[in-house]
């Protein structure tokens, strides 16, 4: 059975209900730090945190009238609180509650995401070990080069979501940046003491110097990171797609009791997940354009990030979710055709091996050009008559004098081309 694809614990991430809660997070640890520190009575701090509170529809209805989201916040966890509430965002500015729960939020986020990570390393890994030895034909400019294993194809994709696991781990570390300094950074009405305990408390690092906001390059490459990550999604489900076409039928897509391929054509079966990835990955990449041009800003802050990055964050990471997660399952449930592949490994008559009979010539005491013009006029015939390769071989006067029938099928065995086999599965997944 297919497993669903969605997450609610990333959605959760991106509610109000969930924002605000971080808000209020924030905004108590800074009246706890701040009570430690002396600026503000200890027994104000005991009271605010008995009765803080916020309702979101009430903070909604709010920000109709002060068309300020913080403040509207603010107005309605005062009203919980009472005459106690002038001490909430003491020294503050919007942006060191906004900048430090969009970290927060980030971070979490980022926590799902590796693990979708790990979920797709664990079901590439175990494709990889499965489809070892199933020979298939490589290619290149879409034509047919030399033979592979499917186990190859998959470990070549676990060895690039290693990479995206790095990045991931990297980009996470990046966004865990909090920052509580006031209008322009400056700490004019609080203390850095007060951002770096603040900061730790949080789980985050406190920004070395910022202006109103914590410097947008840090978003830039968290959200270049996921668009990284969705492109090699995207490059697995293109691989996938060519593999399900017809003419090649040697992976296909599980195609569930029930499902449709086509309004029109009832014999249709289509790759519609691994197109649905190709699509995604678009919109992805996009967003972390659209992050880098939130870098740039006015003097020490404007506003023209916060509605991108209001669409990117919830946008950009539920999909990254999504893509991870539809993909393991995709290739969890794929359709292996290792005889289909036996038989497209065969069609091109013995050229496969054209290489490795050059090699060989070129030991024999031939000049590369010579033994590369004594293969090609044998293989020329091979595409444009049908020939078998192995048979014109056998019967070229300069082949009949270099080689042995012996040494002709040695070198037309199949597993020559994977003698190394062994040698690149422990490059990629470490002692066997």
């Amino acid at each position: 059975m297919i497993p669903r694809y969605t997450r609610p614990e990333m959605a959760r991430i991106w509610t109000e209900q969930r924002k605000f809660e971080t808000w209020l997070q924030i905004e108590l640890v800074v009246c706890q730090v701040l009570a430690e520190q002396g600026e503000i009575p200890g027994e104000a701090v005991k009271e605010i945190k008995e009765k803080a509170a916020f309702n979101v529809d009430r903070v909604n209805e709010l920000e109709k009238v002060t068309k300020h989201d913080v403040i509207a916040f603010l107005t309605n966890v005062g009203e919980y609180i009472g005459p106690l509430s002038r001490y909430l965002h003491y020294g503050l500015t919007s942006s060191d509650i906004l900048d430090t729960s969009l970290a927060l939020l980030l971070k979490e986020a980022s926590d799902l995401i590796l693990q979708d990570i790990q979920r797709l390393l664990g079901v590439l890994k175990e494709k990889a070990f499965k489809y070892k030895d199933t020979l298939m034909i490589g290619r290149s400019h879409g034509i047919h080069a030399e033979p592979i294993t499917f186990g190859l194809k998959m470990a070549l994709w676990y060895d690039e979501m290693k990479r995206n696991l790095l990045r991931m781990e990297r980009a996470r570390e990046v966004i865990s940046v909090g920052k509580i300094s006031g209008a322009v950074g400056t700490f004019a009405h609080i203390p850095p003491s007060v951002e770096e305990t603040v900061c730790k408390r949080l789980g985050l690092k406190p920004a070395p110097i910022s202006t109103q906001i914590v410097q947008r390059d840090h978003h830039a490459e968290f959200f270049t990171t996921l668009a990284i990550i969705a492109s090699s999604i995207e490059k697995f489900s293109v691989e996938l797609r060519h593999l399900q076409r017809t003419e090649v039928l040697e992976a296909e897509e599980f195609f569930s009791k029930g499902q449709k391929g086509s309004s029109a054509m009832p014999h249709k079966r289509n790759p519609i997940s691994a197109e649905n990835l190709s699509g995604l990955a678009r919109l992805i990449r996009s967003y972390s354009l659209a992050a880098m041009e939130n870098i740039p800003l006015w003097h020490e802050r404007d506003i023209s990030h916060s509605s991108v990055e209001r669409v990117i964050g919830p946008d950009a990471t539920i999909l990254a979710d999504y893509m991870l997660n539809r993909f393991a399952s995709l290739i969890e449930n794929l359709i292996v055709y290792p005889e289909n592949m036996k038989t497209n490994l065969e069609k091109m008559g013995g050229l496969i091996h054209s290489e490795a009979i050059l090699l060989l010539l070129t030991k024999k005491g031939l000049s590369r050009e010579e033994a590369y013009g004594v293969v090609q006029r044998n293989a020329m015939q091979v595409w444009e008559k049908g020939a078998d390769f192995k048979t014109l071989l056998s019967q070229d006067e300069t082949i009949k004098r270099l080689l042995t029938l012996e040494e002709l099928d040695h070198t037309f065995d199949v597993r020559g081309h994977l003698k190394h086999l062994e040698d690149i599965f422990q490059r990629v997944f470490g002692e066997l």
